[in-house]
């Protein structure tokens, strides 16, 4: 009996999940709105509250929905992110290429002409850990490379535009992969960088938006 009732419970949550996402899918509810309790959602579900409680985790767990503690939950988004990350695993590099055009770029823009002292100061700290890992393991300058154009793109002040790069940079990351795969890297491209946030310090949005294409199309 033990080994079936996993089993069973994972069916009620699958069955729970289903009818939860059909009523996120059809508008029940709006973004930032507040769900209803598990009691009320378990009653109108006609399942268990503990049944609820594993599913609503799961939602949390996606992005779907936000758990605050002591104030219930509320719906963070429409679509499953996790969908979300499996359509762009799938892009090509062109596309990927296309989309940083798009997105990245003119988030840059907006950053030259938006960003503050602090955005500043966060900026030049991560382009310097950055550098210090320009030339050595890959995957770590990566890693430091993503921090530096994540707030770059944050300090356009557009949480829209810095959710959507916050997705996508997984894509941006593999891309650089490919890229930067070779021995010794090009100092240039670094120093690409260093132009970059000086045009945005200086506050040009034109030689910014320039400059981050010439990175993009970086072969």
């Amino acid at each position: 009996m033990s080994d079936i009732s996993p089993l069973v419970k994972r069916s009620l949550v699958d069955q729970a999940l289903e009818r939860l996402r059909l009523r996120i899918n059809n508008g029940t509810w709006t973004i930032g709105q507040r769900l209803p309790t598990e009691p009320e959602l378990a009653l109108e579900l006609g399942i268990s509250r503990n049944t609820v409680r594993e599913a609503m985790r799961v939602l949390a767990f996606s992005g779907l929905i936000e758990i605050r503690q002591g104030d219930g939950s509320y719906l963070r988004a429409v679509v499953d992110p996790l969908d979300t990350m499996k359509a762009l695993s799938r892009c090509s590099p062109e596309q990927a290429r296309e989309t940083r055009h798009i997105l990245e770029v003119e988030a840059i823009g907006l950053a030259a002409l938006r960003r503050t002292d602090d955005d500043l100061k966060a900026l030049h700290e991560a382009l310097g850990v950055s550098g210090s890992h320009y030339h050595g393991d890959l995957d770590s300058y990566i890693a430091c490379d993503l921090v530096f154009h994540r707030r770059l793109v944050d300090a356009a002040h557009n949480p829209t535009l810095s959710e959507l790069y916050r997705y996508f940079s997984s894509i941006v990351g593999a891309h650089l992969r490919q890229t930067l795969n070779i021995t010794p890297r090009r100092q240039e491209v670094f120093d690409l960088h260093i132009e970059l946030l000086n045009a945005v310090e200086q506050r040009d949005p034109e030689l910014a938006k320039a400059i981050s294409r010439k990175l993009i199309n970086e072969p």
